[in-house]
């Protein structure tokens, strides 16, 4: 009996490696770069390679710049993954570099993946470097000033590819038909269909365009329509990664479209990121964020608002759920905004950080105990409750020495535009009272002086003192 796998075809080349380009003039996109006189032109021009680090979203053509240096300088190519590899291949690959050398022959070393290498990793390379034995190529979708070493990072460059554009996708869709698929017809929708599905990835696109043909082949399909290319494709994310540079930049931008007070942007971001997988409730923690940092008490309802967003979600889930995500989202957009709170907050945890251990003044203390009375903890507190206004003009709250720092400086915006306008009427009767005190305390002072009241939260019912009579108290 013959072997069952005899009778299977040998797996077919997938398209993308099939559309690998052989010529720099092949290459998709990234004219900034690759355009006449843009700095990796140039480097091919010049035929002195360097190290480099590339870095950009997957499918844009990383891997294929590497290997067209390697084949424009007539170098050995020797490939990396550090996904897979460890030191054991590290060593290897430097091996090779070293009996390439004897033969008369440079090496270009690439990694790809290069920021999932650790720093002992990286540093391995660096000796190969600087002897000039390689010349080092990585290939990053994170942003290598966090993920490469300093010491790596300093001895290479760094190019910046793009999200392939819709140009450059149309092109790359043409050219993938006539290899691929010919005869099959595709209506114009099915060829915007997956060019935006494909999300700028070229890679992407090469393989949806097989997964396509293969389902219209089945299905005795031609045209292909946008009908059938949403039948036959599962539903794809776009492109988006968790903890990632994707993920931030994306966050950053929902953040400062809410505080710009742009609804439209605020809302686009919103659904981008659940579009691409964001967990909601990380969402709805960011917009309670937004509430208390860029809204603060120019509306106070903005962190009601953004906290019961959060619970309607946990109590409906997706998709019912992300809609109070998107109200509150709206409604901070168009709120007044403010940051006097976040501001006031930041200066007083300063101060505090750099500040000594100032005591509390003895008309704020709480005076439970005989002993405390005696030691005037909480004498000359005044009652607010007690005063005009329900305000004591001209008590200071702060410790001895310590004058009105002024933190809080209210906006004219939303409801802070009241509060300014509260507090600059206390502040003037804080003045009316300090200018009457001092005319009063020019005069001979009476032989009685006057009696303070004490917090009626600080009295206790009859009889409790004598509990604690001659002594502090036991708590």
């Amino acid at each position: 009996m013959s072997d069952l796998f005899e009778a299977l075809e040998p797996p077919r080349v997938p398209l993308a490696e099939r559309m690998r380009p052989r010529t720099l003039d092949e290459v998709a996109g990234q004219a900034h770069l690759l355009g006449s006189g843009k700095p990796l032109r140039l480097a091919f021009e010049s035929r002195r390679p360097h190290s480099m680090i590339l870095w950009g979203p997957p499918g844009v053509g990383k891997t294929t710049l590497a290997r067209l240096m390697a084949h424009g300088f007539d170098a050995e190519f020797v490939a990396l993954s550090a996904v897979f590899s460890g030191v054991k291949e590290i060593r290897e690959a430097i091996q090779q570099a070293q009996v390439a050398k004897a033969r008369g022959r440079h090496t270009i070393l690439f990694v790809d993946e290069v920021h999932r290498f650790n720093k002992a990793q990286q540093d391995a390379f660096l000796p190969y470097v600087e002897q000039g034995l390689v010349t080092f190529i990585g290939a990053t979708t994170e942003n290598p000033s966090f993920e490469v070493n300093s010491a790596l990072l300093s001895r290479a460059a760094v190019y910046v590819l793009e999200s392939l554009d819709a140009e450059a996708m149309a092109q790359l869709f043409e050219r993938a038909h006539a290899i691929a698929c010919p005869g099959l017809g595709f209506e114009p929708d099915a060829r915007e269909r997956l060019i935006g599905f494909a999300d700028g990835d070229g890679r992407r696109l090469m393989n949806l365009i097989e997964q396509v043909q293969v389902a219209a082949e089945t299905a005795k399909v031609s045209p292909v329509t946008a009908v059938f290319v949403d039948q036959a494709l599962s539903r794809n994310l776009r492109r988006f990664d968790k903890g990632g540079e994707a993920f931030y930049d994306q966050i950053s931008a929902l953040h400062k479209s809410v505080r710009g007070s742009d609804p439209d942007a605020s809302l686009y971001w919103l659904c981008r990121m659940l579009d691409g997988g964001a967990d909601p409730l990380y969402l709805g923690r960011r917009l309670i964020r937004m509430a208390v940092e860029d809204i603060g008490l120019a509306d106070p309802r903005a962190l009601e608002i953004a906290l019961n967003a959060c619970t309607t979600y946990e109590r409906l889930g997706s998709p019912e759920g992300e809609l109070a995500l998107a109200q509150a989202t709206l409604f901070m957009a168009c709120a007044a905004k403010s940051n006097a709170a976040y501001k006031a907050y930041n200066a007083a945890r300063a101060f505090v950080a750099r500040d000594g251990s100032r005591p509390v003044p003895l008309h704020l203390r709480n005076a439970p105990t005989k002993l405390m009375k005696a030691l005037d903890y909480g004498k000359a507190y005044r009652y607010a409750h007690d005063e005009p206004e329900a305000y004591a003009a001209g008590e200071s709250y702060l410790p001895e020495g310590l004058a009105a720092p002024g933190w809080y400086q209210p906006t004219p915006r939303g409801m802070e535009a009241r509060i300014g306008e509260k507090l600059a009427h206390l502040r003037a009767l804080d003045r009316a009272e300090r200018a009457r005190s001092s005319q009063q305390n020019a005069r001979p002072s009476p032989t009685e002086g006057s009696t303070s009241r004490q917090d009626p939260a600080m009295k206790k019912p009859p009889g409790e003192e004598s509990l604690n009579a001659g002594g502090d108290d036991p708590s």
